[in-house]
C-alpha cells in the first residue's frame, strides 16, 4: 500500500492567491484520512495536488518515498471519485465500471470478473444493464466509486462525494464507503465540509482554516483535545459554546456569571490570566441537571430558555446565559419550558478554557480514550 508524504506542500496561483500554505503530513498505508473545514479552506486543493491534477508551487509530494511531484496523475497508481460523479452518459453501468480496465486493455473474460464482483459489494448487479440516467444518486455515486475501486489502485481520494445525495443516501454511503476501504486496505484521502462524515468515517483528520492545518488527529482527540477555538467550534454538533469574559480575582467574570476558575484551570495558569480577557467553552451535551450532586462538581448557571428543538433522541434547548446565546442539549424528558428562567451544572472537566488572543487551548482535560 501507498506511503505518502507532504513537506511544506504550498499552492500559489498566477494572480498570487495563496491558497495552501507549509501543508505538512505524513500517511501511513492504508489510512483513512479526511480534510474538513469550511468551503475555501483549502482542502480540495491540496487534494488535487495529490491528485497530479493542480501543479504545487512549492513542497514535495512522495509516494513510498519516491518523489511525485512531477509524475502525472496514471503515474501515481490513484483514482479518484469526483463530487458530480463523472459517469459517461451514453455508457451503461458495466461499460462505465469497466472503461478503466478497457482503456488498459485488460483481458475482457477478467473485466468481467472484476465488475461482477465490485457490482456484488456495491448492490448495482441488477442496474449492470441501465444508463446512468435512469440510476438514483446514490447509485450512481455507487457505480463512481466501483470504477475507483475495480482498478485495484493502492490510493483513492475523494472529493466530497456524497454531497449531492439526501441525508438518508448519505448515511448509507457513509458505512458502504467505510467498508469498502476495509475490504481494499487502500490508502484513502477524502475530502469534505461535513464534520460528521469525518467523525465517524476517518481514521484521522486534517482540519484546515484559511489554507492552513489546524489539528491533525483521531475523531477522539479533536472532539476531546481541540488545540485552538476554531477546531472546538467547527467538531461537534451543535457547535461548543463559548463565553468571552475576564479573570478578576481568580474568577472568570462575564456579565452577570461569576466563578471560581481554579476549579476547573490550574492555579498557576488563573494567576497569569489575571486581569486578562479569555474565553470559557463548554459542548451542548456536556451540562448535566442540577442536583445536589451536580451542584458540588460543576458551575451552576441560571439562563432563560428561548426556544426548544425536539429531535427525537435529545431536545436542543437555545437559552440566554446572561447576555450569551447559546445551545444546550437535553434528553428529551428532561426538555424544559420555553419562556422560562431554568438552571443546569456544568461540570469542571467538561470546561475549555482559550486565550482570547490567540484563541489557542489554555488547558486541555486529561482524557483517556
Amino acid at each position: 500500500m501507498a506511503y505518502l508524504t507532504l513537506k511544506d506542500i504550498n499552492k500559489i496561483y498566477p494572480n498570487g492567491f495563496h491558497a495552501v500554505h507549509d501543508f505538512n503530513l505524513e500517511i501511513e498505508r492504508g489510512e483513512f484520512i479526511i480534510f474538513v473545514g469550511p468551503s475555501g479552506c483549502g482542502k480540495s486543493t491540496t487534494l488535487r495536488m495529490i491528485a497530479g491534477l493542480e501543479d504545487i508551487s512549492k513542497g514535495d509530494f512522495n509516494i513510498d518515498g519516491v518523489r511525485a511531484n512531477d509524475k502525472g496523475p496514471r503515474e501515481r497508481g490513484i483514482a479518484m471519485v469526483f463530487q458530480s460523479y463523472a459517469l459517461y452518459p451514453h455508457l451503461s453501468v458495466y461499460d462505465n465500471m469497466a472503461f478503466g480496465l478497457s482503456l488498459q486493455g485488460v483481458d475482457e473474460e477478467v473485466i468481467e470478473e472484476k465488475v461482477l464482483k465490485t457490482a456484488k459489494i456495491l448492490g448495482l448487479t441488477d442496474y449492470l444493464d441501465r444508463k446512468p440516467r435512469a440510476l438514483s444518486g446514490g447509485q450512481r455515486q455507487r457505480v463512481a466509486v466501483g470504477r475507483a475501486i475495480i482498478r485495484k489502485v493502492d490510493i483513492f481520494l475523494m472529493d466530497e462525494p456524497l454531497s449531492n445525495l439526501d441525508a438518508k443516501q448519505r448515511v448509507t454511503m457513509r458505512s458502504e464507503i467505510t467498508q469498502i476501504h476495509r475490504e481494499t486496505k487502500a490508502t484513502t484521502i477524502y475530502v469534505t465540509h461535513d464534520q460528521i462524515e469525518a467523525m465517524t468515517m476517518a481514521d484521522r483528520i486534517v482540519v484546515m482554516k484559511a489554507g492552513y492545518i489546524q489539528q491533525v488527529g483521531s475523531p477522539f482527540e479533536l472532539y476531546f483535545k481541540p488545540v485552538n477555538m476554531f477546531v472546538a467550534g467547527f467538531i461537534g454538533e451543535p457547535p461548543m459554546n463559548f463565553i468571552n469574559g475576564k479573570i478578576e480575582n481568580g474568577q472568570f467574570v462575564s456579565g452577570q456569571i461569576s466563578i471560581d476558575a481554579s476549579k476547573s484551570l490550574a492555579k498557576d495558569k488563573v494567576d497569569a490570566y489575571e486581569g486578562k480577557e479569555i474565553v470559557m467553552g463548554f459542548r451542548p451535551e456536556a451540562i448535566k441537571l442540577l442536583n445536589e450532586e451536580t451542584a458540588s462538581s460543576g458551575y451552576k448557571m441560571d439562563c432563560v430558555v428561548e426556544l426548544t428543538e425536539l429531535l427525537g433522541d435529545n431536545t436542543n434547548v437555545y437559552a440566554k446565559l446572561g447576555d450569551v446565546n447559546t445551545v444546550l442539549k437535553v434528553e428529551p424528558l428532561d426538555t424544559p419550558e420555553e419562556d422560562k428562567e431554568w438552571s443546569f451544572a456544568i461540570p469542571y472537566e467538561s470546561v475549555y478554557w482559550f486565550d482570547k488572543t490567540t484563541e489557542n487551548i489554555i488547558e486541555q482535560k486529561d482524557v483517556q480514550e
